[in-house]
């Protein structure tokens, strides 16, 4: 028997004076509200209530046990409004995982942006370019790059990550402008290990043909900035986000190439523990989120 019901059953029964009236409070039958008390009866040894045709009283023994329920029903009460209150408001601790650049360039701002249109919630983010475990690590709700796999996990579409070719205006004046995707191949490429790791690069051309260029360069990593500070300093052609991209463009540090072919685009999702009872601090955020990447989005970012 469930022994907090239990106390909430007798606790009506004692203050309306009727095992009928409590009966119909808890949407369930006379008999078995006198056998939950009966059996509580049972358990503690001890007469609670004097029963006859007149309806119950309280023995001495009940109204102690009655003064103790009655504040163990109202702790259990106000906890469960607790819990609804942190569940449908935005409120406490919010826990983000994101990638390194990503996270810095462009979550960071987004975040603090957040943070300012709801004052009752405090972030704790968390840069990782490797896949964590968001129920081991904690995480609240994560930001992710890519398809997503088959999963238990909650998840929201944000929007698509863009790439563009990049070089600097010196390299190309000493190297040449490429004017076909084949002419990549001889050049310098500065090339992201984590996703151009086989050194092919897949573009669309301009009649939507795919056009697969093998690369080859002097230089590679894992991080985008380091990419970019190379490209920046003439050393030869990368492909970058537009989000990494964007102010060393509109500084002139380096140029677009190749403006009628595209590279393949990646999807940005919110993911989450589960996609059920989410939140309210993981559905504000993921709300907030889903407005903010469309068009050329990364040219209305705010600045952290």
């Amino acid at each position: 028997m469930d022994r907090l019901m239990a106390m909430q059953v007798f606790v009506r029964v004692v203050e309306t004076g009727s095992f009928s009236k409590a009966a119909k409070e808890f949407a369930t039958t006379q008999p078995t509200v006198t056998k939950m008390v009966s059996a509580t009866e049972e358990r503690l040894k001890v007469r609670l209530l004097n029963r006859n045709t007149r309806g119950v009283s309280v023995t001495e023994s009940g109204a102690l046990y009655f003064e103790k329920c009655k504040i163990i029903a109202r702790e259990a009460d106000e906890a469960e409004n607790l819990a609804r209150l942190r569940q449908n408001q935005a409120q406490g601790m919010l826990r983000i995982g994101t990638s390194v650049a990503f996270g810095r360039r462009v979550v960071v701002p987004l975040a603090l942006e957040f943070m300012a249109q709801q004052p009752l919630v405090q972030v704790d983010m968390s840069f990782e370019d490797r896949y964590t475990d968001l129920v081991a690590q904690g995480i609240d709700v994560a930001i992710r790059m890519g398809k997503l796999a088959d999963s238990s996990l909650g998840a929201r579409h944000l929007g698509m990550n863009p790439w563009v070719l990049v070089a600097s205006s010196r390299y190309l004046k000493k190297h040449g402008v490429p004017r076909r995707a084949a002419d990549l191949s001889g050049r310098n490429a500065l090339i992201y290990s984590s996703v151009q790791g086989d050194d092919v690069w897949r573009l669309q051309g301009p009649k939507g043909d795919a056009v697969t260029v093998p690369v080859t360069g002097s230089f590679r990593s894992n991080n985008l900035s380091a990419v970019l500070a190379a490209a920046r300093a003439h050393l030869g052609v990368a492909a970058l986000p537009w989000y990494v991209a964007a102010d060393s463009l509109a500084s002139g540090h380096v140029v677009e190439i190749l403006k009628e072919h595209s590279l393949p685009e990646q999807e940005i999702h919110a993911v989450f523990p589960s996609p059920k009872l989410v939140p309210g601090k993981v559905q504000a955020f993921v709300a907030f989120m889903q407005g903010r990447f469309s068009g050329r989005w990364w040219e209305t970012l705010p600045r952290s």
